[in-house]
């Protein structure tokens, strides 16, 4: 399983990350985070940005890896089998929302946490902020995060559960590391993507239905055997 589902779930945070839902907001986060002066001209002090990105990092990572134990744990209470035809079913499932909702409106719902409710100051808020980053409801990211949370109940073991939630964290957390510390050059990337960013949620589909299809005919396990350090299902 380490190979491919380990690729799968960083690659869905870097997916997250470039979603409709989360791109165009990164300069909201960045400000809340590290403060405005992150969207002015004038160079920001990057080790100031970096820190409290880290923070930020730290903080939905708590919540995700948390959760990602919790179902490895749960899903060790299931025969095996069913659980592989279920996420697969799951996995399919999700990505065909994905595609549902760059067509249909109301599936776009979503809930944004107001990040004015966050007390503390410093490193404090900006961990706090992450873990209000991971609990608001998106229509782009949950199909993802459910994705990443039903392959770790599949692993049926807590270790397992937690490295895929910190390979899904690590992708979705380096951009915002790497945006902030080049914002000034950074941010015009950031509007050109903001406006292709249904590309994202058609990639992340065709990636959840191809994993999903693998699960359910069984070959996930035959494509982690044959790659190094691959490991299986069940073992």
């Amino acid at each position: 399983m380490s190979s491919i589902t380990f690729l799968t779930a960083f690659t869905g945070g870097i997916l997250s990350f470039l979603s409709p839902c989360v791109l165009p907001l990164v300069p909201v986060y960045l400000a809340n985070i590290a403060g405005a002066s992150v969207l002015t001209p004038a160079l920001a002090d990057r080790r100031h940005i970096f820190l409290h990105t880290i923070s930020f990092i730290v903080g939905f990572s708590l919540v995700y890896t948390a959760l990602g134990a919790f179902l490895g744990l749960l899903g060790a209470a299931a025969p095996q089998e069913v659980l592989e035809k279920v996420a697969g079913a799951l996995l399919i499932t999700f990505g065909i929302y994905l595609i549902a909702a760059t067509k249909v409106p109301w599936l776009n719902y979503e809930k944004r946490l107001n990040f004015t409710i966050v007390k503390g100051s410093g490193y404090l808020r900006s961990l706090l902020i992450g873990v209000i980053f991971s609990l608001g409801l998106t229509p782009c990211t949950v199909p993802i995060v459910g994705s990443i949370l039903t392959l770790a109940a599949n692993a049926q073991k807590a270790w397992l559960g937690v490295y895929l939630l910190l390979a899904y964290c690590l992708g979705l957390g380096l951009p915002f590391i790497a945006v902030g510390l080049a914002w000034g050059s950074a941010s015009r990337y950031i509007r050109w993507l903001s406006r292709h960013a249904f590309v994202t949620s058609v990639v992340a589909a065709v990636l959840l239905i191809s994993v999903g299809i693998l699960m359910l005919t069984g070959y996930l396990d035959y494509l982690s055997g044959l790659m190094p350090g691959g490991y299986q299902y069940g073992q």
